[in-house]
């Protein structure tokens, strides 16, 4: 109640606070060219654009951790807001500068510090991206369990508690991090905890900083677990003539306890985007579709899981199954269902016009809830005659919409993104993010999604950590009354 507004650098005591930062990253570090504001300012996926204002005035290129920490301590000293970049991937305008300070970017601080190959976990600097991380694990036969969109970055992904397609299987960030390095607003380098794979010492700070999107702490160091390849796996492409069949087979699957490395479901509009991608070396049905992974110590066991996957599938009406075992179908699989976001706009733009975008938005429901949400998703889509792809990493029961608009139906596209995701908070005893994160663009929905007393408690952790709310401001929630 007696939280003021926050009091931010004045332009002079931020000419200070850039001179300070030049003696520690030399000119070079520092950039203020139009192009690169540009760039830490917004991207056209974004689904929150950033007003015209809404630029940083300079973005700061650390090497290593030291340099983030004496950052953190000049930042702290002059009062300068400080938003971290790691990628530049999200979705619900994590980075937009809502305060005009500055932007760390965190892509000099890529090197792989620590491969503990024996205990099957390894150490990267927060700018190391997840596809770079596996190409160096592939030779070793591992991976790690998370993979979101392309170009994310391990700063990012923890932030934002990422997860991606093999979720289902291996779980998100919260369940594939072991340790952080993390600086705090005034400087303070922290070690969240050792490597072994549990302890019960002490708070669970490892957990509470993953999902915190910058406005805790700026994450430098990552360790992550490990991985073995799943071995003898196929990618099964099933069929169905509704939406809802399709959902309705992935609860039954998930009953009965089959064992799965990913669960996808695409709507028949995906499949579209899919096929006009010309990724793919066959053209799929234009059918709302299962992509499962299924694999198992010996062939003879993946024979047997996928015999039970026929069976459940075809009592929830599968109408045609496709397979693939060779390496580089299974991998254009995958990479086109992981480039749906592009290709969703692509095909925007051949149906609507050059200037189609997309609203994206993510969430996620009881499994036993999701053959009927996505029902009515698609019923309040097709009754509003939107133009949509939806998706999923179902086997959690997290969905994706992707709703192409022009300027003449954006509100009413809008409109509908918010439904659904009041429809699951509300309706459905769900979540607005499943792995998207807040940001700035569904701060709205977490009040309604965990009531204020919750919300309340999240503000003193972040004014405890942050006092003077200069880490990523604005974000998760509101810190200024003014707000």
């Amino acid at each position: 109640d007696d939280l003021s507004s926050p009091k931010y650098a004045s332009e002079s005591e931020l000419k200070e606070a850039i001179n300070e930062f030049k003696k520690i990253l030399g000119e070079n570090g520092i950039s203020d060219n139009e192009q690169d504001l540009e760039l830490h300012s917004d991207s056209f996926f974004n689904t929150h654009k950033a007003l015209p204002n809404e630029k940083p005035r300079y973005i700061l290129y650390p090497t290593s951790t030291e340099q983030v920490s004496e950052i953190a301590k000049i930042a702290h000293k002059y009062k300068v807001p400080i938003i971290p970049y790691s990628g530049g991937t999200s979705l619900e305008g994590h980075y937009i500068q809502t305060r005009q300070g500055i932007t760390i970017n965190f892509s000099k601080m890529d090197k792989i510090i620590k491969f503990n190959k024996d205990d099957l976990d390894i150490v990267v600097e927060a700018g190391v991206g997840w596809q770079d991380l596996n190409e160096f694990l592939s030779p070793y036969n591992l991976m790690i369990g998370v993979d979101p969109g392309p170009g994310a970055q391990f700063g990012g992904m923890t932030a934002c508690s990422c997860s991606g397609t093999n979720a289902f299987q291996f779980g998100t960030m919260k369940e594939n991090v072991i340790a952080l390095e993390v600086v705090l607003a005034d400087g303070t380098i922290i070690t969240t905890r050792q490597r072994p794979r549990k302890t019960s010492a002490g708070y669970n700070l490892t957990g509470l900083f993953i999902g915190s999107e910058g406005t805790l702490g700026l994450v430098t160091k990552v360790t992550m677990k490990l991985h073995v390849k799943p071995e003898n796996e196929s990618i099964a492409a099933v069929s169905f003539n509704s939406i809802e069949d399709a959902s309705n087979a992935v609860s039954k699957l998930i009953q009965r306890g089959i064992k799965l490395n990913a669960v996808e479901l695409l709507n028949d509009e995906a499949m579209k985007c899919l096929n006009d991608s010309k990724q793919l070396t066959k053209i799929y049905d234009i059918k709302p579709t299962l992509f499962l992974k299924i694999s198992g110590a010996s062939p003879n066991i993946a024979k047997e899981i996928l015999k039970q996957v026929k069976e459940i599938t075809e009592k929830n009406n599968a109408i045609s199954y496709t397979f693939a075992t060779d390496a580089l179908e299974k991998e254009q699989i995958w990479d086109a269902r992981r480039l749906i976001l592009w290709s969703t706009i692509e095909y925007g733009k051949k149906k609507l016009g050059p200037e189609a975008q997309v609203i994206v938005t993510d969430v996620a429901v009881p499994i036993s809830d999701l053959p009927q949400i996505i029902k009515d998703t698609q019923q309040d889509l097709d009754n509003s005659n939107i133009l949509a792809t939806i998706l999923g990493h179902v086997g959690d029961g997290n969905f994706h919409a992707l709703l192409i608009y022009t300027p003449q139906t954006k509100e009413k596209v809008q409109s509908a993104a918010d439904r659904l995701v009041e429809r699951a908070v509300s309706k459905y005893d769900g979540t607005c993010t499943g792995e998207h994160g807040v940001g700035y663009g569904k701060r709205k929905y977490l009040e309604q999604e965990l009531g204020l007393p919750t919300i309340n408690v999240m503000r003193r952790l972040k004014l405890a950590l942050d006092p003077l709310r200069i880490l990523n401001p604005d974000k998760i929630f509101k810190t200024d009354p003014a707000d």
